[in-house]
């Protein structure tokens, strides 16, 4: 998810996996395997913020919003601001639950999703 998402904007730049590397100061053979799902992407928000700054990607931003939050799923953690919202955080075992067993029909999931973009 966050690999792909980055991968795709920094062949549409132009910047080869090298020279991206050598931007955000870092390894590129650990940098492609990050890029491929092996590797955790960073959570550390300076290394982040270099990975949005040659990307052209606003800090702030929607883009910047979803590259985080790609991010954080990546590396097995609900996004922070999420879990700041009490009321969501009760939610997410029964949601979770649900969504395991199977018992929404896609039709269902996708009204779920329409609610929960609404923050209803």
């Amino acid at each position: 998810m966050f690999g792909e998402f980055i991968k795709e904007r920094r062949i549409r730049q132009g910047v080869s996996l090298r020279e991206f590397s050598r931007r955000i100061d870092t390894d590129p053979s650990n940098w492609s395997k990050t890029e491929r799902g092996l590797l955790s992407p960073p959570r550390d928000e300076a290394m982040l913020k270099r990975v949005a700054k040659v990307l052209g990607i606003k800090v702030g931003s929607e883009a910047w919003v979803e590259m985080k939050d790609k991010a954080q799923i990546d590396a097995g953690l609900i996004p922070k601001d999420l879990l700041s919202d009490d009321q969501l955080v009760e939610s997410l075992p029964l949601l979770f639950c649900t969504l395991r067993e199977g018992k929404l029909t896609p039709e269902e999931l996708d009204r779920l999703l329409v609610l929960l973009r609404k923050g209803n």
